[in-house]
């Protein structure tokens, strides 16, 4: 833990060098508030102390214990990750761990790349492309690396530069208690949410799947969104009629073929969520 937090103080140090440095040299196209105070392995240690809360809070995050259910999921993010467009393979766990709640339909990924997905998103959706195209979704948030971001850019300049010289001992122990409390910043922005379709799609592209099956995830959202069940998803993944347009000129620029069942799976989908308890 001691490692992590030093890790964070000396990244604030090089970020501070770093503002200085680009001001100094007058590069107006520098902008301090995209640079991440924290580095790879803060991403991956992390994701490691928020999964040791999911985990043990059985009574909001209850663990499937169905192995068979579990490897067929983590058989699919093992092969998105085999995409040349993939950073961290090697590097982040890219973990799978299937949260038993019917009545939620989402799925979510912490820094360092672990992947929770609810069993009421796998009973929503029709075809494994389109659960692929999820799962692509929830790994390009880890390798954009979008939580950490985030949080860098809620802290600000002046509360970074005070918490490196110590001038308020007491936001120290603000900022571990932010990052290790409650999931709130997981909440994925409209940015966030364009740039992981964007990078789903470029990962499904040297793989089995359709990479334009995640339009139907968005249809079939867009048909329910008056339902209760689609507010948690709704509340962390935005959806709008932009992200449909998005995905409809990705596929439009890829002159993709229209899928058919040897690359949606709708057949082995099925099978699959036969078994789900």
């Amino acid at each position: 833990m001691m490692n992590f937090y030093f890790n964070i103080k000396k990244n604030i140090l090089f970020f501070l060098f770093g503002i200085i440095s680009f001001s100094f040299y007058g590069c107006d196209d520098f902008n301090p508030l995209d640079f991440n105070v924290f580095s790879v392995s803060d991403d991956k240690e992390l994701g490691k102390q928020i999964d040791v809360q999911i985990t043990s809070n059985q009574q909001e995050y209850p663990i499937l214990n169905q192995p068979s259910a579990t490897t067929y999921v983590q058989n699919i993010v093992n092969q998105i990750i085999n995409s040349p467009e993939i950073e961290y393979k090697g590097v982040f766990d890219y973990r799978v761990k299937i949260i038993r709640k019917d009545n939620v339909v989402n799925a979510f990924a912490t820094p360092g790349g672990y992947i929770y997905v609810y069993t009421g998103l796998l009973k929503f959706v029709d075809n494994e492309a389109t659960l692929a195209g999820i799962l692509a979704h929830e790994v390009a948030h880890a390798e954009r690396r979008h939580s950490t971001k985030r949080m860098t850019k809620a802290y600000g300049v002046q509360f970074l530069l005070d918490l490196l010289l110590g001038e308020n001992p007491d936001q120290f122990a603000e900022i571990a208690a932010n990052l290790f409390t409650g999931l709130a910043f997981l909440k994925n922005s409209r940015d966030d949410e364009y740039e992981a379709d964007e990078y789903s799609f470029k990962y499904l592209q040297s793989s089995i799947w359709y990479p334009g099956a995640m339009k139907y995830f968005f249809q079939k959202v867009g048909d329910n969104s008056g339902n209760s069940f689609l507010e948690g998803l709704l509340s962390t993944h935005p959806l709008n009629e932009d992200r449909i347009a998005q995905y409809e000129i990705l596929i439009s620029n890829a002159k993709l073929a229209p899928p058919n069942e040897n690359n949606l799976f709708s057949n082995r989908y099925i099978q699959f969520k036969n078994t789900l308890p």
